[in-house]
């Protein structure tokens, strides 16, 4: 049998060194998640997003409810009479049930297009807020790196409930 010569015993003892710093390394560095999900549902900045929304957009979508049922009253009796009406009446009731659900769908597909612009909205200036109590947390907790997006964390790296407790602390 052969023993390593000696020109190789530096190298072998450099890789356990290095070996050896990188594992020390690998104990230092901490990682932490964040569930921005969590942080849209439950930070007090995300609930009062949300209830600002809706004070805003409830009267919009009452109205929009009530001209959805005065369009199937509508048309209910417009079955229920047809077969006693004229041609001409029946003609002319036809034409306005079209007119009132083109009216009413346009007026849904605009409700939905400005809710959804104004919630992208909020929940941007929700994220930029938490974003920064997440910078602060990591700094303050000496934190590497701090994901929100993961397809599996251990749960020891969630921070979610510290960022949620700062957010809701900060003004």
């Amino acid at each position: 049998m052969k023993y390593l010569s000696r020109p190789w015993l530096p190298v072998v003892f450099a890789a356990l060194s290095l070996l050896a710093h990188a594992q020390a390394q690998a104990e230092d560095f901490r990682i932490g998640f964040v569930n921005t999900d969590r942080i849209f549902r439950e930070a007090n900045t995300a609930k009062a997003a949300q209830a600002k929304l809706e004070q805003e957009f409830s009267r919009r979508e009452k109205d929009i409810a009530e001209l959805g049922n005065t369009l199937k009253a509508a048309s209910e009796r417009f079955e229920r009479e047809a077969l006693t009406l004229s041609e001409s009446q029946r003609a002319q009731r036809q034409k306005q049930l079209v007119d009132t659900e083109r009216d009413f769908q346009r007026k849904r597909r605009e409700f939905q297009e400005d809710l959804n612009s104004r919630k992208n909205e909020e929940l941007q200036q929700v994220l930029e807020r938490a974003n920064r109590v997440v910078k602060q947390v990591a700094e303050q907790e000496k934190y590497d790196v701090i994901l929100q997006e993961a397809v599996y964390i251990n749960p020891k790296h969630d921070i979610t409930d510290k960022v949620i407790k700062a957010l809701n602390a900060s003004k």
